[in-house]
């Protein structure tokens, strides 16, 4: 017999960023920690000083470790920057700040990839060594990475995100190795067990995006029980620059538009009871709508708004 309403409940969540974190960590706190799978974005990932950065795979891993910067949401609680502070000394490229505990994390990763192992395969060997109970998986152990169009030009994903600060107008999109990238296996297997398939309040342009663009991936999910949370609230996005982006591609930065933006993958949409006067407006893109508190202030609130998610999955489930 369960122990409580979620033990029997099998969830994959999509996330990336620390919206994408927090609310996978909400989902980790009800649920038994075998029955979360937590597929995050790679195509923030890039090179620096030989190491590989994965973004998203550490902000969700070290929110999930209980370690994560509350300051930032990302890097790691407490930590120094020594070798950041050399390298400016030394005047190399400091652009993209990694922390001394944190450049550990790249420092393994990469040493086992170089060994041959797989994105999936590191990973598993980080969480558990940081004790971690839900699986984390790389959504691609393939090379997939965001070009953003802009009016200077096009850029990595980091070198507009972190070096140029979102500042340069956003044209649009290429994801580079989408042609040649694959899901994970393991990732493809979880979509098949999974009870429902939650879309954390990720951007969906840049870090649910290119999860969705690898092949195979939307026809599966479309036949899914899916709830997605909303990232804007009141047309700001709670963090990162989802609402300038929508803005510069000329549409409109709300939780409509977000929305908009997974049709017609979704059976159910949360939005923030700030925005509840456009329930209508989602519910004529053929989904059901529930309002709630979605900002996440505290870990009991991240604890929260994921029992209020996985119930409207399970009334979703019951129709």
């Amino acid at each position: 017999m369960a122990l409580n309403e979620f033990d029997d409940l099998k969830i994959v969540a999509l996330a990336g960023g620390v919206g994408g974190a927090k609310l996978a960590h909400g989902l980790a706190g009800v649920l038994p920690p075998e029955n979360l799978t937590v597929i995050v974005n790679v195509a923030d990932d890039f090179e620096l000083y030989g190491l590989t950065i994965c973004p998203d795979l550490d902000t969700v891993m070290y929110t999930l470790a209980g370690i994560a910067s509350p300051e930032t949401g990302w890097g790691i609680a407490g930590d120094t920057f020594h070798c950041m502070e050399s390298l400016i000394q030394l005047s190399a490229p400091a652009w993209f700040r990694l922390g001394d505990r944190d450049l550990a994390t790249h420092l393994a990763r990469t040493r086992r990839l170089w060994d041959g192992e797989t994105l999936t395969q590191v990973t598993r060997h980080l969480c558990a060594s940081l004790g971690i109970g839900p699986r984390i998986l790389p959504c691609t152990d393939d090379l997939l990475r965001t070009i953003v169009e802009t009016d200077e030009g096009d850029l990595e994903f980091q070198e507009y995100f972190v070096r140029r600060k979102c500042d340069p107008a956003v044209r649009g999109f290429i994801l580079r190795g989408k042609e040649a990238a694959l899901p994970t296996r393991e990732f493809l297997a979880a979509l098949e067990e999974a009870d429902a398939v939650v879309f954390c309040p990720s951007n969906p342009l840049v870090s649910l995006g290119p999860i969705l663009a690898l092949p195979g991936v939307r026809e599966r999910i479309a036949g899914a029980n899916t709830v997605a949370v909303t990232p804007i609230i009141g047309g700001r996005a709670v963090k990162g620059p989802l609402a300038k982006m929508f803005s510069e591609l000329g549409r409109e930065s709300s939780a409509v538009e977000a929305a908009r933006e997974y049709r017609p993958l979704l059976r159910g949409f949360v939005l923030d009871r700030e925005d509840a006067s456009r329930t209508g407006e989602i519910e004529s893109l053929g989904m059901r709508v529930e309002t709630a508190d979605t900002l996440m202030r505290d870990e009991p609130g991240r604890r929260e708004l994921a029992a209020r998610v996985l119930r409207f999955a399970q009334s979703l489930a019951a129709e």
